[in-house]
């Protein structure tokens, strides 16, 4: 199945590494140009270089998701530089301390909820107005398994994952007659940069929990990631996708 978004802007927060840079490697491919936003300008330069190397277009900028002007920076950046915006992903997020909720620090509850939550809300609302703009267009918002199921000891975690699933049903109602469609992908434990501290232990532990019997990869999560933002996805909107070999089928 062919998609293209030639002559369509993206913007991927978090681009720098794991499954954003799965998604703006993806959509570049497709013939999308990629505005790549990470907390790390460096950092998301280098996607930029991989890239543009195949033949891309891509730019690199900061941003702090969970900062207003931070956001509204980056959305006029991508404007600015390429005429417009069509598509957003917004996938910035952390992980947070592994702590019971009666002991969870309260500065880490505000620092995860800012980043995966109101990083997301903020991202809609200087994304969604420059959609419009544009003439219409899709965002996929980055939820989590954790968005529909619990774990113990990431309750901060677990309520931004909630929130942003919420979020994209709201979101998806408000947009859908101005051509805009929000949907969003909940990934199991993927092989991302997150993953990279753990013990084997540890690791063969998550790898029990899908009963498909290993962890995902980013270029999966991207590939549906990409399917939801192109136009053969044209009557989903307002969904929440599981990308989780099976995790919360148990």
């Amino acid at each position: 199945m062919n998609i293209h978004f030639n002559s369509k802007t993206a913007i991927v927060t978090g681009g720098a590494s794991g499954i954003g840079e799965a998604c703006a490697i993806t959509l570049a491919a497709a013939g999308a140009t990629v505005i790549i936003a990470d907390l790390k300008k460096a950092d998301a330069h280098k996607t930029v270089d991989t890239i543009t190397k195949a033949g891309g277009k891509a730019h690199s900028v900061a941003a702090d998701v969970a900062d207003d002007r931070a956001v509204k920076a980056m959305v006029d950046f991508a404007v600015k530089e390429t005429g417009g915006l069509h598509l957003l992903v917004n996938n910035a997020g952390i992980g947070g301390p592994q702590t019971p909720t009666g002991e969870y620090p309260v500065e880490d509850w505000q620092k995860v909820i800012a980043i995966n939550l109101s990083g997301v809300f903020l991202g809609l609302r200087h994304g969604l107005p420059a959609i419009d703009k544009s003439g219409g267009g899709a965002v996929v918002n980055i939820a989590s398994i954790l968005g529909s199921v619990g774990i113990a000891q990431s309750c901060a975690y677990v309520a931004a994952k909630h929130g942003v699933v919420g979020l994209t049903k709201t979101a998806a109602l408000e947009y859908s007659a101005k051509g805009i469609r929000v949907n969003s992908v909940g990934p199991g434990f993927i092989e991302t940069p997150l993953l990279d501290d753990i013990s084997d232990e540890m690791r063969d532990g998550l790898v029990a929990l899908h009963p498909i019997g290993r962890l995902g990869q980013s270029q999966e999560v991207a590939d549906l990631v990409c399917y939801l933002l192109s136009d053969r996805a044209s009557f989903i909107t307002g969904s929440y996708h599981l990308v989780d070999g099976a995790y919360t089928a148990q």
